[in-house]
């Protein structure tokens, strides 16, 4: 039957179905077969023909979805034999060397290692530390090949200094794209030391740091190198410090609390005089040694220290005042206001307490934060009536959005008990759209049709606004985090952790989604720290110049 033809298969068929008596026996005859085979086909047809017209996927469609899922299943039967033969020798030194960047120590990483390989192929301890040891050192290679690319894009450095064990490390990262651009150990960190570190960024012109000793000796000294460099056709930028926002705060509110509790004990001793008074008096002596001054001298000298010190707080609320990007009435911010309103406050801040405060306070890169808003802000926009007024709509745009979220966000409905019933969400999100078009079609009166970019242009200024090395402190958390587990943090080390994290993606924020190296413009065959420790240096370096990542 197999043998037979299609054509002879449907003649029988037909001969079955519509023939007449004796077709059966000749199509049997001319084929060469029997008249049951002729039955046989028959009803093969009929089968085929009633299927074809079944509602469901074709045959051609089911022959693709049988060949896709037998791909997978070889797939998974693949999957199945690697699993069961345990990962590769590259997959465990890639999870060794991934774990030890991301702070894992040996032990940890020996003991997450022993879940996914078996006993027998587990690496020692030992193994783990010279694989480590090797990758570390061709982080240090391929760094010093993308530090040399990245010269040219870090124009803004937050500097501090770090002890590991008593050895400095000095830190510097560039605050808007989170790049760690410097993690160095060093014996010192002498003014020497800082401007050795200084001298392989050329391209920085805003440094943010503390006052430190150290550190602004190594910045004058950077600055001396520079100005001698310098030629005329091709004069020095030097370096513009500012002090550290977050530093000074942080003394003024260590100044401040050690004044409210002098105050406090001065209370205490009021108290405590008081209530011997009373038990003076209860016991019926003689009363002159206990009389109403010994009570009334401690409460007055606490009644004083009180009210010093809640003047001194006054002050220092102002001076904080003065420290913000904007002034109290919502106007930007400006040296000659803010160092009027400090002078004011430092006349009341006295003593040695506030000693240090006054002099960063007095400290003329107290305030260069706000001669780098205005001078940005003057370049974008010269006109100084229009500048204040973009710089008001920009502000205004952070209550706008805050005021649409909130008015769009569900609103539990009040209970029987919940009082006063909340306005209704159309009518508080149409109060705010009214509130928008008002101010929209001022700015369009006033700035003109282009007050949008204008605005845009604006925005960026301030949101570049640098007040704080606050980019230098969290990385320096994440070092002390990384020097809690690790017995010592070598320069090594320190290189490979530095690498995965200017190629780690973040999470959250407004830098969601790309690395540090990719927000500060630098383009790289790829971005995987694995894949960067695997190339070789001058290929890297060759890569790198070329026109299309050059570009």
């Amino acid at each position: 039957m197999a043998k037979l033809s299609l054509l002879a298969r449907i003649g029988n068929a037909a001969a079955v179905l519509l023939g007449r008596h004796g077709d059966v026996a000749r199509s049997a005859e001319q084929h060469q077969c029997s008249r049951q085979t002729a039955y046989d086909h028959a009803r093969l047809v009929h089968d085929a023909v009633a299927q074809a017209q079944l509602p469901g996927p074709s045959r051609e469609e089911l022959l693709q979805e049988n060949a896709q899922l037998r791909q997978e299943n070889r797939q998974l039967w693949d999957l199945a034999d690697e699993l069961a033969n345990g990962p590769s020798r590259t997959q465990i030194l890639r999870f060794v060397v991934q774990a030890a960047a991301m702070g894992l120590s040996l032990v940890q990483t020996h003991t997450l290692l022993a879940l996914l390989v078996a006993h027998g192929c587990l690496p020692g301890r030992s193994t783990l530390g010279h694989w480590v040891r090797q990758q570390a050192k061709r982080a240090g290679q391929v760094l010093a090949v993308l530090d040399g690319a990245c010269q040219l894009l870090v124009t803004h450095l937050c500097l501090d200094e770090i002890y590991c064990h008593r050895h400095p490390v000095l830190m510097a990262v560039e605050p808007f794209s989170m790049v760690w651009a410097l993690a160095r150990r060093t014996a010192n960190c002498a003014g020497a030391t800082w401007a050795r570190a200084l001298a392989c960024w050329p391209g920085v012109r805003e440094v943010t740091c503390d006052a430190g000793s150290g550190l602004e000796a190594g910045l004058r000294q950077e600055n001396e190198r520079r100005q001698q460099a310098g030629t005329r056709a091709l004069p020095a930028v030097p370096l513009r410090v500012g002090l550290d926002v977050f530093h000074t705060q942080r003394e003024g509110e260590r100044a401040l609390r050690r004044e409210w509790k002098a105050a406090e004990k001065l209370w205490d001793k009021a108290v405590a005089a008081e209530k011997a008074k009373a038990r003076f008096d209860r016991g019926g002596t003689d009363r002159r040694g206990k009389n109403q001054a010994t009570v009334d001298k401690p409460w007055a000298q606490a009644e004083a220290a009180f009210a010093v010190a809640q003047q001194r707080e006054q002050a220092w609320r102002r001076v904080v005042a003065a420290l913000q990007v904007y002034r109290p009435d919502g106007q930007l911010n400006d040296r000659a206001w803010a160092q009027a309103e400090m002078e004011a406050a430092l006349a009341v801040l006295e003593g040695d307490r506030w000693a240090k405060v006054k002099r960063l306070l007095r400290d003329p890169r107290a305030l260069v934060f706000l001669d780098r808003l205005q001078a940005g802000l003057a370049e974008v926009e010269p006109c100084p009536q229009r500048r204040a007024l973009l710089v008001a709509l920009w502000r205004h745009r952070r209550w706008w959005r805050l005021r649409e979220e909130a008015a769009a966000s569900p609103k539990p409905a009040a209970g029987r008990r919940g009082g006063r019933r909340r306005p209704p969400e159309v009518a508080e999100a149409e109060g705010v759209r009214v509130a928008r078009e008002a101010l929209v079609a001022v700015a369009a009166s006033q700035l003109g049709p282009d007050w949008q970019q204008a605005c845009r242009r604006v925005g960026a200024v301030v949101r570049r606004s640098l007040r704080a090395s606050s980019a230098v402190e969290c990385v320096n958390s994440v070092v002390r985090m990384h020097q809690a587990r690790h017995r010592s943090l070598t320069q090594e080390l320190l290189d490979l952790k530095r690498l995965y994290w200017n190629c780690r993606a973040f999470v959250s924020g407004r830098r969601k989604g790309r690395c540090p190296y990719e927000h500060l413009g630098l383009r790289l065959p790829t971005y995987e720290a694995w894949e960067l420790l695997q190339m070789d240096p001058a290929e890297l370096q060759q890569k790198l110049s070329s026109p299309r990542l050059a570009a």
